[in-house]
């Protein structure tokens, strides 16, 4: 195959976490490793306040929160790493469901004073939907968090994964003296303040080495070499097979707002992580090595640089080699689509590419031509499955409070839903439009948004609906269904009937008295609710 050396080159992966666990930090410490910039952008003081590189919507600078997944990439011992940085904010969980379709394994980061949160169970499981290689990162070892052995519990109890250390953390918070490295039996020690270097290393292939208790002290080089016995009696040689299939999680202690421990991470992860792995489509499976050029869109995003009016639709190549100026076959619409100045992106920052290669994920402008989910080949047709929406958790109605902007109001929703930031159901023959959302914060971004982006003024009418449930079934019981409950049925915007349950007594009541009609939590009609 002519592109097997570029493909085996690239890593495409993203991080994800619930808030605060240290997930951008963690970005910006793999983006100083790859040389991608030169200073960390999350500093914080009275005078100074520079953001985070990978933060760029106004929005998430007022707030200093990730509201989009951001793509960067940069190269590292040979390898492109193509990196989506994902929002952790609960009410944009949406946003990163769809990212982690688009990438071949996962760095989940996990504060190790809270341990595993709400936020990261939900990730995990969607991780788990599609068998996603997961590397963990335990962070914050600088503060006293919870016992690692505690932890490493945690984490195979609340997401069903088996674990296996591979860097070992001596003490936390003031007492945290380094982490050691199991693999390759070095010891990285840590000094508060300052950045490790490889003068900080040291190969330990013998625990019992005297030079351990000078550099540790006696207790905690005793501690130590119980942990590494314990270990050692628990786990067996670790086996990279089980980690692609998603059946085992390696684990790594560090700080990132330190830059300890993530070198460790990274360095393993190029040795370990899935290159450009082979994908579904409605009729067969895609190699990453077929020689035609195949992707899909995975992510839209308007108004990236709010002075140009842009639209950019993220594509995510699945095989054969993209080129500038090529013309390849847009399925849905079934027209010849090229495109002239595709980019890569770091943060805000685009360069124009000539070609791109299974695993590189590459900005196109967009007049309104694509949907998430859309699939670009050289000629085929078929279409990239597993790119579901998922039911939202809040429902409110859509309210013109500017009866003058009617048109940039409906040009703005209809965009805003295209990128995916919420769901738009339409009903009554597409009058009364009601968002779905998985948080209330989508709600403020959409209204911020419309306003500055549309000139739109809106509101919204809180409605009494606990979930989105897509349903199929016969056609006359389907029909049926949806004259009675004609207040509770909606259409998405692919024309897909969906019914709106008030409660989970009311949708257990309407699965019983209804038993042909299926109930499914997702758009691709694979997830049936249990």
């Amino acid at each position: 195959m002519k592109y097997a050396h570029e493909i085996e080159k690239r890593k495409t992966f993203a991080i994800i976490s619930h808030p605060d666990a240290g997930k951008t930090t963690l970005t910006e410490k793999l983006l100083l490793f790859g040389g991608a910039i030169q200073t960390a952008g999350a500093v914080k003081s009275n005078k100074i306040k520079k953001h985070a590189t990978s933060d760029f919507m106004e929005i998430e600078r007022q707030r200093g929160i990730s509201v989009a997944t951001s793509v960067m990439s940069f190269e590292y011992r040979e390898k492109l790493i193509n990196l989506l940085d994902t929002p952790g904010h609960k009410d944009f969980a949406e946003d990163t469901y769809r990212t982690l379709t688009a990438v071949d394994s996962v760095i989940l980061v996990i504060d190790c004073v809270k341990g595993v949160e709400e936020q990261t169970e939900r990730l995990m499981e969607v991780c788990r939907m599609r068998d996603t290689p997961v590397i963990i990162f335990i962070n914050k070892m600088d503060r006293d968090g919870r016992n690692p052995f505690d932890l490493m519990e945690e984490v195979e109890k609340k997401l069903n994964i088996k674990t296996q250390p591979l860097t070992w953390p001596i003490n936390m918070g003031r007492e945290f003296k380094g982490v050691y490295n199991i693999l390759d039996k070095s010891l990285l020690r840590f000094q508060a303040n300052q950045k490790a270097t490889d003068e900080d290393l040291l190969d330990l292939p013998d625990l019992n080495n005297p030079q351990l208790d000078s550099l540790l002290g006696e207790k905690d080089a005793a501690v130590l070499r119980e942990d590494m016995e314990l270990i050692n009696g628990v786990y067996e040689s670790f086996d990279q097979e089980s980690y692609l299939n998603g059946e085992l999680a390696p684990v790594f202690f560090g700080s990132a707002v330190n830059n300890f421990g993530v070198k460790d991470m990274l360095d393993m992860f190029i040795r370990i992580a899935p290159s450009p792995r082979p994908r579904m489509t409605d009729q067969r499976e895609i190699s990453a090595y077929d020689n035609k050029f195949s992707g899909f869109i995975f992510k839209i995003h308007a108004n990236i640089d709010p002075k140009h009016r842009d639209r950019v639709a993220f594509l995510r190549v699945c095989s054969g080699k993209f080129e500038r100026n090529t013309f390849y076959h847009h399925v849905r619409l079934d027209k010849n689509v090229r495109f002239s100045n595709p980019y890569t992106f770091l943060a805000r920052e685009k360069n124009v590419v000539d070609d791109a290669y299974p695993g590189d994920v590459v900005g196109l402008f967009d007049t309104g031509n694509f949907k998430i989910g859309d699939t670009l080949t050289e000629g085929e047709n078929y279409f990239y499955t597993g790119i579901p929406s998922f039911s939202p958790e809040l429902f409110k109605e859509l309210v013109n409070n500017d009866p003058m902007k009617t048109k940039q109001l409906e040009k703005g929703i209809r965009q805003l839903t295209d990128e995916g930031v919420a769901q738009l159901f339409t009903q009554h023959g597409g009058n009364r439009k009601i968002i779905g959302c998985v948080g209330d914060l989508q709600f403020e971004v959409i209204q911020y948004r419309l306003l500055q982006e549309y000139g739109a003024a809106c509101s919204f009418r809180t409605l009494p609906y606990f979930k989105a449930c897509w349903i199929k079934g016969p056609q006359d019981i389907v029909s049926n269904f949806t004259r009675f409950k004609q207040a509770n049925i909606v259409e998405d915007k692919e024309g897909n009937l969906v019914y709106l349950a008030e409660s989970a007594w009311y949708l257990n009541t309407e699965r019983t008295n209804n038993p042909e009609i299926k109930f499914y939590i997702t758009s691709d009609f694979k997830h049936e609710l249990e």
